[in-house]
């Protein structure tokens, strides 16, 4: 999941209050349909259109604890006049591990129709209002959606009535508005985005790694002189040797062609495997397979057959189809080497949203690393001289692989747990075990222990000892993360390690990284004051990504983490949190468009909060002001950068104590 989370980072648009507007998603687009029954019953239809990548929840939690939102419909004005006909039907879908609340939850995507049977009781009804709130989340944020359906029960033009707040809602509606001022201080931030291509180059470095096997290396030489020697023609056996190529790259690129059927058929279903508790302890134990194949304990070859077979048509067939059977030759007889890496990029791509495009790139960067030298040293066939020959140093690269493998079998192991509550792998016994793999590959470089097909070590190589050093370096930086201080976040691994809640020491404080903060607007400005510090006006949710991203990679930041603890006040408004107001506290709002908004949670008046004063709804969204609300500096989206987002800190307390 390391893998994957780390090529993932992408910057959200930072805007001025005049194109904030742009900033205002929705996602999901409502329609409703009214079926009769019989005179006194029907059946209301509300279809979610749910656009591509994000998805909304069910109606009904997993548990009585749960964390995470919920869809809730409200049938308006039922007394005397309609009741409900059983619950609000909803499709039947298997429920996923949200790693944000650590829990099971039952999703929708592309679209979600959901149905309610009534009967009358007034017989003169013609009109029925129904309002729905629901929470719409992609694989980086989490947006409040609400919407009022007007439906009419005889075909008859529905009439808008004219919609009056009483003056306490108006009062409570007013207070909303912070006034916020200074936009014309400052200018508009360009964004930067990311490709899917970080992935390819990763899944080339992986194919680099392959090279260096036993199974692939030996092969270089051996293949590129068959093509340069068997054909008259010198031009011919250069063609050959790069179509070989080409179809080494295209062998793997195809491999990944099935997940995106999979994934056309059911959009959830790389997620489904990805959380499978069954699937997770298979993966487990196959990666715990494949480290002790690495360690020469045995060996995990596909049936000889199979590459006798391709051999066979390889030699029958001539032309481009037998350079393809020759090249196919080759990803079966490598699979024991290749196997493994090929893997953990499998395992890495389906843990998200996009799994087999990325699945694609990686296989295709793989395919062309293993391709590369089979075409260059056909071109330029006198470097086959400077390659290292073969010998015990290929076994040793094979046992390193092995102690990856046996840290990577770890994280699926985790995931299960992680499903299931087991308590197995808290984040202290997970970098536990990983810290004992990294001194276990220490003594094996340094020849303490030994595995069977390693040759007599005369002395320790410049690899050994480099590579060595590094191990032990990692070794000392997983230290800290078994510790309970702000240096356990261990953020270079953010994603890999169970959460940092996920541990066997007790959390002192409920807001991140035990910083100090406020949970209630007035409270936190009071505090401000009180304190002469400028405010960090924190848009989050329980349910956002890249919010927890924020947190662990950029706020846990040693400058950061300080700045914000000395310089300033953290007000976090959870936009998603669904604890009622006191009922003193919960009023109407009504919005420029005529339709009225309950606010009855914390999230609904903190969601609203957010896009009254900055036209903007989707998290993390940061805010720096003084006491008197004028802004400090441009607001702030998602920003992976702790360097940015510490000038863009400093920017703040600067222009604050001016």
């Amino acid at each position: 999941m390391a893998l994957k989370k780390g090529l993932l980072y992408c910057f959200l648009t930072i805007c001025f209050l005049f194109n904030l507007h742009s900033q205002i998603l929705e996602p999901v687009k409502w329609e409703s349909t009214v079926e009769k029954i019989s005179d006194t019953e029907f059946k209301l239809v509300f279809k979610a259109k749910i656009e591509k990548g994000w998805y909304i929840y069910s109606q009904h939690p997993m548990s009585e604890d749960s964390f995470a939102p919920t869809t809730y419909f409200e049938y308006k004005d039922q007394d005397n006049n309609y009741k409900l006909e059983g619950d609000t039907s909803e499709p039947k879908v298997e429920p996923v591990f949200d790693e944000i609340f650590e829990e099971n939850v039952v999703k929708f995507k592309g679209e979600a129709a959901f149905s309610q049977r009534i009967r009358l009781i007034n017989s003169t009804l013609n009109q029925i209002e129904v309002f729905v709130s629901y929470q719409t989340c992609d694989s980086s944020k989490c947006i409040p959606g609400d919407y009022t359906f007007n439906l009419s029960l005889d075909g008859s033009i529905v009439e808008k009535k004219e919609v009056i707040i009483d003056e306490r809602s108006k009062r409570l509606s007013e207070a909303l508005n912070l006034n916020v001022s200074g936009w014309d201080k400052y200018e508009e931030q360009n964004v930067e985005e990311k490709s899917n291509l970080t992935i390819f180059f990763l899944g080339f470095l992986g194919g680099l790694i392959a090279l260096l096997t036993p199974c692939v290396f030996p092969m270089i030489p051996l293949t590129v002189s068959f093509f340069t020697k068997s054909a008259s023609d010198p031009k011919k056996g250069l063609f050959n040797s790069i179509l070989y190529g080409f179809f080494i790259f295209l062998i793997y690129a195809l491999l990944s062609i099935p997940f995106h059927l999979l994934d056309s058929l059911d959009p959830g279903i790389l997620n489904n495997i990805s959380t499978n508790v069954t699937l997770n302890v298979i993966f487990f134990v196959i990666f715990i397979a494949f480290a002790f194949s690495f360690f020469g304990y045995y060996e995990l070859t596909l049936p000889q057959s199979w590459s006798a077979a391709m051999d066979s048509k390889a030699n029958k067939i001539g032309g481009f189809i037998g350079v393809f059977f020759m090249a196919l030759t080759l990803a079966i007889v490598s699979f024991s080497c290749t196997g493994p890496i090929l893997g953990t990029l499998l395992g890495s791509s389906l843990t998200a949203d996009g799994g087999a495009t990325q699945l694609t790139m990686g296989m295709s960067g793989f395919g062309l690393a293993l391709a590369l030298p089979f075409t260059l040293f056909a071109m330029f066939p006198k470097w086959l001289n400077s390659l290292p020959k073969s010998g015990g140093w290929l076994n040793t690269v094979k046992v390193v692989l092995g102690f990856i493998e046996l840290a990577l079998a770890l994280k699926f192991l985790s995931n299960a747990d992680l499903v299931e509550h087991w308590g197995l792998l808290k984040r202290e016994v997970f970098i536990g075990l990983w810290i004992i793999i990294g001194i276990g590959l220490v003594l094996y470089l340094f020849g303490k222990i030994k595995f069977p097909h390693d040759s007599p070590l005369q002395k320790l190589s410049k690899g050994r000892i480099t590579t060595g050093i590094l191990v032990i370096a990692f070794v000392i930086y997983l230290i800290p993360g078994l510790t309970n201080t702000k240096y356990a976040n261990l953020k270079l691994l953010s994603g890999f390690p169970p959460p940092m809640f996920y541990s066997l020491y007790e959390k002192t404080s409920e807001c991140p990284l035990d910083l100090n903060c406020h949970k209630d607007l007035e409270q936190g400005v009071a505090a401000a004051k009180a304190e002469n510090k400028p405010i960090l006006l924190d848009f989050t949710g329980w349910a956002c990504v890249n919010c927890r991203k924020m947190e662990e990679q950029v706020w846990s930041t040693s400058d950061v983490y300080d700045m914000l603890q000395d310089n300033y006040v953290i007000i976090s408004l959870y936009v998603d949190d669904k604890k009622e107001l006191p009922e003193g506290e919960q009023f109407q709002y009504l919005r420029s468009n005529g339709t009225v908004k309950d606010i009855e949670t914390i999230g609904d008046k903190w969601a609203t909060l957010q896009t009254i004063n900055f036209k903007n709804n989707s998290q993390p969204y940061y805010v720096l002001l003084d006491h008197n609300m004028e802004l400090l500096n441009i607001t702030n989206a998602y920003e992976p950068n702790a360097e940015a987002y510490l000038e863009w800190l400093k920017t703040g307390l600067e222009n604050f104590r001016k």
